[in-house]
């Protein structure tokens, strides 16, 4: 037996006071939320807030001081991919609950909600971020090592 429109639209309307609230929730959240990641040399740690954008660097133990500018700025990198891929992963974690409720469905035919254009950025970071521990750092450093002006 089919459900009549003003049941299906009471449904509606809880649904949407559903996904409402949990929008709320997980904006209030990720309102002073952060992330900080110290480089592998530890010589570095960013903070990152909500959005991925850095919010503090340091430097630490003056680490720094005898580091070339690759060097530094493939630790500065590292640290600054990992941190945003943290927190594009704690992101999509605090979304995943709007997900489950359209079963599990990257779209809902009707709601005018592509969960894959919204959170596939957050999907890519999170991935490049899993490179990120053997990634660009790395390679610089195999540069500066390779470099024949350099030692």
């Amino acid at each position: 037996m089919k459900d009549s429109i003003s049941d299906r639209l009471a449904k509606a309307v809880v649904d949407l006071q559903e996904t409402t609230s949990a929008v709320a929730h997980a904006q209030e959240q990720l309102r002073t939320t952060s992330v900080t990641v110290r480089s592998r040399d530890r010589s570095v740690e960013v903070t990152v807030n909500a959005q991925g954008h850095l919010s503090e660097v340091k430097f630490l133990d003056g680490k720094y001081r005898s580091m070339g500018a690759v060097q530094l700025s493939a630790s500065l990198l590292e640290a600054a991919q990992q941190a945003q891929a943290e927190m594009a992963q704690l992101v999509l974690d605090a979304f995943q609950p709007l997900s489950e409720r359209a079963d599990g469905l990257p779209y809902v035919e009707g709601s005018g909600v592509d969960w894959g254009e919204i959170f596939g950025p957050l999907t890519e970071t999170v991935e490049r971020g899993a490179g990120a521990r053997r990634g660009v750092s790395d390679k610089l450093r195999d540069e500066i090592a390779d470099d024949p002006d350099k030692g």
